[in-house]
């Protein structure tokens, strides 16, 4: 089913080429009107030929009619790169101007590729639904993806220019909303209980454990870096921040206003849950660890590809880039900034017993020792 996915997807091209030259498709509400009905005749085409074999879970639609819009996005960000022409001039006028930031560029590269490349892999394992991890990913992705997009629109300096088109993106962070809630609802893949092996990894003191030890210290200072990003985006007088806006990321400064959005919303959301993984490295049992540490890996990674990508693009202007004598200092601290998470998730899924629930051996009720003595005497 994903090759038929995959194939039909590009068929998107045949759309855009088909209102890019056509005067008539190109008014702001014919554009929304012909996006609403194109969504519907892609569902259906997916619900009419699955109908012999319906798919036993309902994101198969999501994933398949999602695939259709990467190849759009894809296209986007490659005709605004100058790369092909032909396809979206009309949108770029009528449409969405703001898919023209360097920002929305580059998020429009992650969809086009990362997200399209997601969506093909779960469909393939979308029978046996062995697809939870890679879900969570995904569903963290787009719910960065969307948020960013839509608040930097209506914050940024786009947010006078908003058309009709505008309205389909809720769609876009709707969808993996409920997905994300989905699959946190969903059975995990893996057992929440350990026997000995999980009881002998939570014995071991953090000073034992080398990896938990530097995971915890890039954690830290990710917070930091966090705080200090956090305040410069608010315009803090602190000069440290002063200085960090001035001197090494002035793209924070941007108009555009995605920059500023996204260090907000790791301020007041991608803060807390660093601060919940530098938890679950100390306290054992945190049976949470491995599906947000996926989630969140998924949302930092998309968020720093676009806004590392940004920096760089030639269509920020030269005021907002990275300045020369610190390049490689910011370029090394965002990657490092964007591994911290994904090196957290790695390490909880590769080696999950620290994060089990104990369970209870042979003669052991599971009850802490005073409620098991009682229990012992009442049966008495």
């Amino acid at each position: 089913m994903e090759t038929l996915v995959f194939i039909f997807s590009f068929s998107a091209l045949g759309v855009l080429y088909a209102m890019n030259t056509t005067p008539e498709f190109q008014e702001p509400y014919a554009i929304l009107e012909i996006g609403v009905a194109v969504l519907v005749i892609v569902f259906l085409f997916y619900y009419l030929i699955t109908r012999g074999n319906p798919p036993k879970d309902f994101l198969f639609f999501v994933f398949a009619e999602f695939c259709f819009t990467c190849v759009i996005d894809l296209t986007s960000a490659l005709e605004y790169d100058g790369i092909i022409s032909g396809f979206m001039d009309f949108y770029q006028k009528t449409g969405e101007p703001y898919l023209g930031t360097a920002y929305a560029v580059m998020m429009c590269y992650w969809d086009g590729i990362a997200h399209f490349i997601l969506y093909l892999m779960m469909i393939s394992r979308i029978t046996d639904r062995a697809y939870r991890t890679l879900g969570l990913f995904w569903a963290g992705s787009l719910c960065a993806n969307m948020s960013v997009f839509i608040t930097g629109i209506v914050a940024g300096k786009y947010g006078s220019e908003i058309r009709p088109a505008f309205w389909l993106n809720f769609l876009f962070l709707l969808m993996p909303v409920l997905g994300a809630v989905t699959l946190f609802t969903r059975p995990k893949d893996r057992p929440l209980i350990g026997g000995y092996n999980a009881q002998h990894a939570q014995t071991m003191k953090l000073i034992w454990r080398p990896l938990d030890l530097i995971l915890v210290v890039l954690l830290a200072a990710a917070m930091a870096f966090t705080i200090l990003r956090g305040l410069a985006a608010l315009d803090s007088p602190l000069e440290a921040c002063s200085i960090y806006l001035s001197q090494y990321e002035p793209y924070l400064k941007d108009p555009v206003g995605y920059p500023k959005v996204m260090m907000l919303h790791l301020f007041f959301y991608g803060l807390p849950l660093l601060g919940a993984f530098l938890y679950g490295l100390l306290k054992p049992g945190c049976t949470w660890m491995p599906d947000w540490t996926i989630f969140f890996a998924g949302a930092m990674i998309q968020c720093q590809w676009a806004h590392i990508g940004g920096s760089l693009h030639p269509r920020t202007t030269a005021p907002f880039r990275i300045p020369n004598d610190a390049f490689w200092t910011v370029l090394g601290a965002n990657l490092l900034y964007a591994a911290v998470p994904v090196m957290v998730a790695m390490r909880v899924h590769s080696n999950p017993y620290f994060f089990l629930k104990i369970a209870p051996f042979p003669g052991q009720t599971g009850l802490p020792n005073s409620e098991e003595k009682d229990t012992k005497y009442k049966d008495k």
